[in-house]
């Protein structure tokens, strides 16, 4: 009997013909097998976004030699909504891997995150997820320095499970700071971005804004991802999407015996 090669799903925010998940797709596919869908344009920074107003199409694509892969027209999540529903309607998903992002998704970038969005929406189908991304803009990244640290990831994900989570948010330090020094376990930082419009003008004269910013964080001590990351190490962030504030609850309480009638 041969052994069971787990099902892998690829996607990413970044489009079918990003060297971040070609990387992955190399990877992946020494594991198991391997269903790519991914956007067919850039759709970073989408966040959770789904198509409805419009119709969403799948176009199979010889991107990776005899790997099956998709071109969609929508956006990261739906991606993964079609791939569960229509493409391996009748399967279990092992897997599903996001990325390698071409930037970080660190701290509160996982909000706004594309490439997180596909593997939270993977998460919450049931699914094991994993999101990496890599802090190098630049299309040219190198991902040699890393892969064999996604390759131990996706294979101890593969072989223990993800138990008490379903989500992992992965950023690799960038390369500039010299070689990787292991991974650290995290929480999430907070930041914010500190955003800018820039004003212009079109040549019918009609004003438009371009957004532009620098992100902060101030939040930067011992257990974050961003001071993991300025230490030269990948930070593992567990995440989920339950936003509920836990510790806000009992404070509220009291809003419970609030009667407006009275």
């Amino acid at each position: 009997m041969r052994p069971h090669r787990p099902l892998i799903l690829v996607t990413n925010d970044d489009g079918m013909f990003a060297p971040g998940i070609k990387r992955l797709v190399e990877i992946t596919s020494e594991m198991g097998e391997v269903i790519v869908v991914a956007p067919n344009s850039p759709q970073s920074a989408k966040g959770h976004a789904v198509t409805l107003a419009d119709p969403i199409r799948l176009n199979r694509v010889k991107a990776f030699g005899d790997i099956e892969a998709y071109e969609c027209s929508g956006t990261p999540v739906d991606c993964v909504k079609l791939a569960k529903n229509i493409l391996l309607k009748r399967r279990k998903i092992d897997l599903c891997v996001s990325g390698i992002n071409h930037g970080s998704n660190a701290s509160i970038n996982i909000i706004y995150s594309g490439t997180m969005s596909a593997a939270m929406e993977a998460s919450i189908e049931g699914i094991d997820s994993i999101g990496f991304s890599l802090e190098d803009y630049s299309i040219e990244a190198n991902f040699d320095p890393c892969t064999p640290w996604v390759k131990r990831i996706i294979e101890h994900v593969l072989a223990h499970g993800l138990g008490e989570t379903k989500l992992l948010n992965i950023n690799i330090p960038h390369p500039s700071l010299g070689p990787i020094q292991g991974m650290k376990i995290c929480r999430q930082s907070e930041g914010r971005w500190e955003e800018e419009f820039v004003e212009g003008e079109d040549p019918r004269g009609q004003k438009f804004y371009w957004l532009t910013g620098n992100f902060a964080s101030r939040d930067t001590g011992p257990g974050t991802d961003i001071s993991a990351l300025r230490e030269g190490y990948i930070s593992i962030v567990p995440s989920s999407h339950d936003l509920t504030h836990h510790r806000a609850i009992p404070g509220l309480k009291s809003l419970e015996e609030v009667n407006p009638t009275t």
